[in-house]
Parts: C-alpha cells; sequence; structure tokens
C-alpha cells in the first residue's frame, strides 16, 4: 500500500465553496489510482478552507503528472459551484506535488490538473500530457469566441452577463435602488454574476461594491437636484461643492492653479495623460506661430529659432480628433476642435503654452492665441486644449491603449496557452479582472444611452472614432517604452517624473521578464519552435491589431530578446501603463474646468470677445459636469481585492528559478517606491502615480 496525503484549497471569494462530492483521481508515470471520494465528517469544501486528506493506494505512482477532480451529486443538496484554488500532494516519498487550478467548477464534471512544472509542447514527452494539453486548448477555443466590438477597435468576447435592465414603468417622482436611478442614465441591475466558465467566471463581489459605490453617489446628485439641471454653472466655485467630501492635495492644487500657465505645462509631463508632447524642431505650416508673436516669452537674448535649435520647443497637436461631428447634449448643439498648442522649456525648467491655434487650418477665423491676450481669451484657449486632452486621454491613452488592447492580450492567452505553458504561468496574473471590468464598461459607458453618449460632445459614435482613428496608428515600436520617450524627443526633459518612474518600474520589470523567459527558452530556437507561443502573438496581431502590417507588430517570434520585449511590453500594459493614466483621474478631473468633457460654445474666431460669462456658457452644464465626474469617481476607486505589482499569491511558478525571480523582482520594485517617495519630499506637487505600491498586477478598474 501506499499512502499519499492530500491537501484541497477552496477559493476566499464569496460562494467559492460547495456542497456537492468531490472525488479524486491520482495518475502517475507507474499506474493510476482508483477513484476515491474526499470526505470527513463535518463540511467540506467550505470557502477559505485547506482540506485535508488521505489516499490508499495499492502501489506506488510513480512520479505524478496530472490529477482528476470528480464533482458529484451530494445527497439531496441542489448543485452549487466550486472554486478550487489549488491541490498538493505529498507521495509516500516525501516528495510534495502542486497541481493549479485557480478555477471554477460549475456542474457535475471533472477537471483533469496537471503538475505544476512549467513546459513548453516541446518538453512533453508523453502521450497523456501532450493530449492533456490539446484538449485544454480545444475546450477554451470552443468556449471562448472573438466577437467585434466596433469595427476598427481591437475585438473581444462577448459576455452575456452584463445588459442593462429592461425599463420598467416607475414612479418618476420616488427613486428606487435596482441599478436605475429616474432621469439618470441607465445602469446595470445588480444581480448574481452569471458564471461564464471556469477561467473567466466573475467575481459577484467585485461586481457587487462596483455599483455599490457607483449607486449611492448617483442618489445623491439626485437628491441634491444637480443630474436635473441642465444651465450653466453660475460661478466657478460651485463646481467644488460636487464632491465635498473627497479632497485630496492634487485635487485641492488643480482648484486652485488650474488657470496658472506653469501648471498648464507641468500636466503635460506628470499629470494623467502624460504621453502627449514632442520636442519640435520646425514650426509646421498648419501653425504659423512667428518670432515676433511668442518672442515677449521666449526671455530677452534669443528668438524662436534659436530654441528650435535647442531642443527647448515642444508641441501637443490633437490634429487625430480633428473633424469628428457632434451630439446635442440636453437639447443644446455641442462644439468641437483639433488644437494646436506651442509650449516653450523656460530656464528655470518650467514648461510654459506660448502659442494656442483652436484648429489644424490656418486662417484669418483661426487667430492664434497667446498670453499677452486678455485673461478670458487666453484662459479659454487653453480650456480648449484642456478639452481636447479629454479624447486624447480617455479615448485613446486610457481606454484604447490600456483596456481595450489589454483584453485582446488576455483573451489571447487564454486561447492560445495552456496553463502549464511557462509564459501563461507568467501572464496569468496580470490578466485578473481585466474582462470583467471591460464587460462592466461596454455596458455602462460605451453602450446606447450610457454615460459616454450622455457626458461628451462627440456622443458615443465620435468617442469610438477617435479611438478607431488611433489604432490605426499605433506601432509596436511606439509601446517600446524606452524608444517612445527617445522618439517624442523628451527623454532629457527636465522635471518630467513620469518618464523616470516609467523606466525605472521598466527596468525592473524586463530584468524579472529576462530571467524567467531565459530559465525556460534557453535559446533562439527554443521560442521559434514553440507553437503555443507563436499562435498567441499571431491572434494579437489578428484581432487586436486587426491584421495591420504598417503597426509593426510581429506574426511570430524568432529570438529570445523578441520575445522578452514583447512579453515585456504586454505585462506594462496590463498594469504600470495603466496606473499612470488611470490612478489620478478623479484629482485632476474633479474640478471640471481642467478637463470638460463638453464645450457649448464655438471655439473662438475673433480675439477680445470672451468675458467670464461666455466662458462659463461654454462649459459644460450643471448634468453633464456631474454624469461625468460621476464616471471618474467610480474609476478612480481602489478595487477591493487589490494585487499590488509584483504580489502573486496564487502559485503557478513551482521551480526554484523562477520563484527566485518573482522575489528578486518584489525587492526592486520595494527599493523604486522608496526612492520615489523621498523624492517626492521635495516636490511641490508629489507625483506618484507609479509608485509600485499602486500599481496594480492587472487592469481591474
Amino acid at each position: 500500500m501506499a499512502t499519499y496525503k492530500v491537501k484541497v484549497a477552496t477559493g476566499t471569494d464569496l460562494m467559492s465553496g460547495t456542497l456537492d462530492s468531490i472525488s479524486l483521481t491520482i495518475v502517475g508515470t507507474q499506474g493510476e489510482s482508483h477513484k476515491q471520494l474526499l470526505n470527513h465528517f463535518g463540511r467540506d469544501f467550505a470557502t477559505g478552507a485547506v482540506d485535508e486528506y488521505t489516499v490508499q493506494c495499492q502501489q506506488d505512482l510513480g512520479e505524478l503528472i496530472l490529477i482528476r477532480l470528480h464533482k458529484e451529486r451530494s445527497s439531496f443538496f441542489p448543485k452549487n459551484s466550486w472554486y478550487c484554488n489549488y491541490v498538493q500532494i505529498c507521495t509516500p516519498n516525501g516528495r510534495i506535488y502542486h497541481f493549479p487550478a485557480y478555477q471554477w467548477m460549475d456542474g457535475y464534471e471533472t477537471l483533469a490538473l496537471r503538475e505544476a512544472t512549467g513546459k513548453t509542447a516541446a518538453d512533453d514527452t508523453l502521450p497523456i500530457l501532450l493530449a492533456h494539453r490539446q484538449e485544454e486548448i480545444r475546450a477554451k477555443q470552443d468556449l471562448y469566441h472573438w466577437r467585434v466590438f466596433v469595427p476598427g477597435l481591437p475585438n473581444y468576447v462577448h459576455i452575456p452577463s452584463y445588459r442593462p435592465p429592461v425599463r420598467r414603468h416607475r414612479n418618476p417622482n420616488r427613486p428606487e435602488w435596482n441599478g436605475y436611478i429616474p432621469g439618470f442614465p441607465i445602469l446595470i441591475n445588480i444581480k448574481a454574476t452569471k458564471y461564464l466558465n471556469s477561467n473567466l467566471r466573475f467575481s459577484f463581489i467585485k461586481t457587487a461594491s462596483f455599483f455599490l459605490r457607483l449607486g449611492p453617489q448617483a442618489l445623491s446628485f439626485k437628491i441634491r437636484g444637480l443630474v436635473d439641471c441642465k444651465h450653466s454653472w453660475k460661478r466657478l466655485k460651485d463646481i467644488k461643492k460636487i464632491f465635498p467630501a473627497n479632497k485630496t492635495f492634487i485635487s485641492e492644487y488643480v482648484s486652485n492653479h488650474w488657470a496658472e500657465d506653469r501648471f498648464f505645462g507641468y500636466q503635460y509631463l506628470n499629470g494623467i495623460n502624460p504621453g502627449v508632447i514632442r520636442r519640435c524642431t520646425r514650426i509646421p505650416d498648419k501653425f504659423p506661430v512667428t518670432n515676433d508673436m511668442v518672442a515677449p516669452f521666449l526671455g530677452d537674448g534669443t528668438c524662436l529659432q534659436a530654441e528650435l535649435e535647442k531642443g527647448n520647443i515642444y508641441l501637443a497637436d490633437y490634429r487625430i480628433i480633428e473633424g469628428i461631428p457632434t451630439v446635442e447634449l440636453n437639447g443644446q448643439k455641442q462644439h468641437h476642435c483639433a488644437p494646436l498648442c506651442l509650449l516653450y522649456l523656460d530656464p528655470e525648467g518650467n514648461v510654459m503654452p506660448i502659442a494656442i491655434q483652436l484648429s489644424q487650418t490656418p486662417g484669418p477665423d483661426c487667430p492664434i492665441f497667446l498670453p499677452s491676450d486678455s485673461e478670458w481669451d487666453w484662459l479659454l484657449a487653453k480650456t480648449w486644449v484642456r478639452y481636447a486632452e479629454f479624447y486624447s486621454h480617455e479615448a485613446i491613452s486610457h481606454l484604447l491603449e490600456t483596456h481595450l488592447m489589454a483584453e485582446a492580450y488576455c483573451l489571447a492567452v487564454i486561447r492560445q496557452l495552456p496553463m502549464c505553458h511557462p509564459l501563461y504561468k507568467l501572464l496569468v496574473p496580470h490578466t485578473r479582472f481585466t474582462i470583467q471590468i471591460n464587460s462592466i464598461g461596454r455596458a455602462l459607458l460605451l453602450n446606447e444611452g450610457g454615460l459616454s453618449a450622455r457626458g461628451t460632445s462627440l456622443g458615443l459614435e465620435g468617442f469610438a472614432e477617435v479611438m478607431v482613428r488611433a489604432l490605426k496608428e499605433i506601432t509596436y515600436d511606439s509601446l517600446y517604452l524606452p524608444n517612445d520617450f527617445v522618439e517624442r524627443g523628451v527623454q532629457d526633459l527636465p522635471r518630467y517624473y513620469y518618464r523616470d518612474d516609467c523606466l525605472a518600474v521598466w527596468d525592473a520589470l524586463e530584468r524579472y521578464v529576462t530571467e524567467v523567459i531565459t530559465y525556460y527558452y534557453p535559446n533562439d530556437a527554443a521560442v521559434e519552435a514553440d507553437p503555443e507561443l507563436q499562435c498567441w502573438v499571431q491572434e494579437i496581431f489578428k484581432e487586436c491589431l486587426l491584421g495591420r502590417e504598417s503597426s509593426g507588430f510581429p506574426t511570430c517570434l524568432r529570438t529570445v530578446p523578441e520575445l522578452i520585449r514583447y512579453v515585456t511590453i504586454v505585462i506594462y500594459t496590463c498594469s504600470a501603463k495603466h496606473a499612470a493614466v488611470n490612478t489620478g483621474q478623479l484629482e485632476y478631473t474633479s474640478w471640471m474646468p481642467n478637463f470638460p468633457t463638453s464645450m457649448r460654445n464655438p471655439p473662438m474666431q475673433v480675439k477680445g470677445l470672451t468675458t467670464e460669462e461666455t466662458f462659463m456658457d461654454t462649459l459644460p452644464d450643471v448634468k453633464t459636469t456631474c454624469i461625468i465626474l460621476l464616471v471618474f469617481w467610480t474609476l478612480s476607486r481602489e478595487p477591493d481585492d487589490k494585487r499590488p505589482l509584483g504580489h502573486f499569491p496564487d502559485i503557478h511558478f513551482v521551480e526554484e528559478v523562477p520563484r527566485r525571480s518573482m522575489e528578486a523582482f518584489r525587492q526592486r520594485l520595494i527599493q523604486i517606491s522608496q526612492n520615489i517617495r523621498q523624492r517626492n519630499k521635495c516636490l511641490p506637487i508629489p507625483y506618484c502615480y507609479l509608485d509600485p505600491v499602486l500599481i496594480e498586477n492587472s487592469i481591474s478598474i
């Protein structure tokens, strides 16, 4: 007889436990055990439990290669699901085998799990293991299909669980809580989340907490009459009353300094959209700025051409949003423009705006606004630029370049890589909840009648058009972060803390990826000969970049350095890149004039006519402001079950080398965090959005 000691860990999320019967079959190189019921007196497989059992076999099974978990009816209890974290088995000779699961078993079924050692297809020689990995991939591809979200945008997996409820007749005078508030955008009925399947069954707690944060705040706006008010704000200071209890140092700084040129320029470096500006070596023909216009702002003894040659002139060009039609909001036509903004790095190291044009086409009705213009002209010109920043940030930097692209990366991982694959183990912590949060976003923000349609000048179609245009211009080289800073000519720009922190986190991540990749892929031939890896890369090219060859995205990888670069880009996108553009949203947008989402008057065509009244009439009305700030408030709340970058509580890797690499990665991130916090003590405006303790492993909000 051979005795095996078994530990079975059940998930900690709500309703992870089960009352169904669980049996176990152990398969080794020298035989297979009988199916044995795992049962002892009292409750088995409760939420958060680690249950221990003893399994007797007629003979030693040799090296363990896989197990089968059988979930069957238990007495009279109704069927319920079970989330299994892992199974550990200690053999008679004392060796411990780990079998990761981290998935749901919904019905009466059998789940086969492999021992946790990472293996590519070339590492498998046993027919049973080759058959297992092939069956796993086939089953996932049968279940998860790519669907078109918007033609021209990355494809996604359809999730039927998140749909707005049918709008039934209600008493219009009585607010009701069911995800719906009369007079407010239709939200999502909070019911128990449907089971999609093992890998993608969503967290009910996460969904519920999302809407339990959103609902009361929406109801507060409703009770205060904010979401019914279609008038202009009477005074700027009234905007501070929207979130009276949610102030931070940064949000207060923004509301107090938003009109200052120095802070306007600072946001291009360390705000929530810090990847826009480029060094300008030649003034474009479409932006006819002359030396006479800007000489007073450059200081004595210099001129525009001299500063261009020194590399002190920068340009923010919003051409990508030009010409998109606007919609009506609350019965009023909205307006739009695609401005250009010229900036100057002054001798004190400040980036200052020196010229703004509110169109891509110069002419008599398109004046170039300067800091010497009237106070309200200059302020409104800068506000138009900040309006353009909203679309550059939300549509491109945030939604497209992190959420949608990361979702495609995640789905390709699930469909093309078996759980035993080392790349699956490396990447899966960075996929957690991304598809769930995007499904919520499609139902809440990007649906007909959703918040994007009700709170932006361009509406849903225009918002999507911005992303479609941007995807056509995204290149693989631009996503390799060190290249991006050099290509934009900002590698030496002072006080660019975003860049400094980016490169520090990137370096730590790249070293971690390098250590893991080189352990499993000792040479280039191993990379090129891995069919599962190549299918993953091809699927991303096809479904995320839509097969666009001009993007430069690889359709195959042939060398170890190519694989390291590719995986680093994927993980960075799913973690730090999202943190940089998401974490500070509410702080920089709660003061609405700093980030307006709609404009109710057309861009100025003549100087000298802007007054405080016309400025207020151009800003979004009260209702539109509250709708969009509710979105920012919700998306800026930390998730209830956050996992910071480098923290990997799920056990996927069991080999010593990758485990050491994970710990070294954590230590590097700790040092980076300490360096950032020490630096921030000396800054008037601390930059903390890339502090590793605030970066999450995945996009989960």
